[in-house]
């Protein structure tokens, strides 16, 4: 119940900031936090059952959905990236990521998901690969190891940016810009985390998806404070030519 909660809770506040985001993405508006937004919620509707379960079935029935959904999370955490870095003028960590180390690292990842993959033996459809991880012990392993393929990247990503969010938080910048700079570096802490999953208890498998959704909501939180603080900037009076703002 508590899952099944987080999952469409958090599907929609995505679709009603993604909703809220459309008149400023027409008129061209920063549309890469648009664009990312729907990536979310692509993201989030593969990891619920039923549209998971629809979408699959669609490819072929073999859990192909599910390697969407992992290069869906990839391009979303990269644009999302790009754009805390330009939010918090992080130039070093943009170029860190769109060098060789960060594009290696997309790679690798990548390489090893789809590896992972293919070794499984992935027939029947089934969100979060449970019945998958269920028909033996090798099957067991090879999902957890997958699953840790999966969450490499978002990881090396977000905390990649993790000094930019610290520096912005410690900065005299406004109280909304650091306030976002804090929802993003918890989200960037909670997705770290995500890599610890294998060592929680098969009784408490529900953490698993409170930590993926603290991280999902207090991202796009922080999307939302970064917006709303251009929003406010831009209200603010300009001051005349040659003369000092009051």
């Amino acid at each position: 119940m508590i899952v099944t909660a987080l999952q469409w809770g958090t599907l929609a506040i995505c679709a009603l900031v993604a909703l809220a985001r459309i008149p400023s993405a027409r008129r061209g508006e920063n549309r890469p936090v648009f664009y990312i937004l729907l990536l979310l919620i692509v993201a989030i509707l593969l990891s619920i059952e039923e549209p998971y379960q629809a979408i699959d079935r669609f490819l072929g029935g073999v859990n192909l959905a599910n390697v969407v959904l992992r290069f869906v999370v990839f391009a979303a955490v990269f644009f999302l990236g790009l754009q805390i870095a330009k939010g918090f003028g992080a130039e070093d960590a943009r170029r860190f990521l769109t060098g060789k180390v960060g594009i290696g690292v997309a790679v690798l990842s990548s390489a090893v998901v789809i590896g992972f993959f293919l070794m499984m033996d992935t027939t029947g459809s089934s969100a979060g690969l449970v019945d998958v991880a269920a028909k033996s012990g090798r099957n067991r392993a090879l999902v957890e190891y997958y699953g840790a393929a999966g969450r490499l990247y978002p990881s090396f990503v977000l905390l990649a940016l993790l000094p930019a969010m610290v520096r912005t938080v410690r900065s005299r910048l406004p109280l909304i810009i650091r306030g976002s700079a804090v929802s993003m570096a918890v989200g960037s802490v909670a997705t770290a985390l995500s890599l610890g999953f294998p060592l929680i208890p098969p009784g408490f498998g529900c953490w698993r998806f409170v930590i993926n959704y603290t991280g999902i909501l207090c991202l796009v939180l922080g999307l939302v404070l970064i917006w709303a603080g251009r929003l406010a900037a831009r209200r603010l009076p300009r001051p005349p030519a040659g003369g000092v703002a009051p």
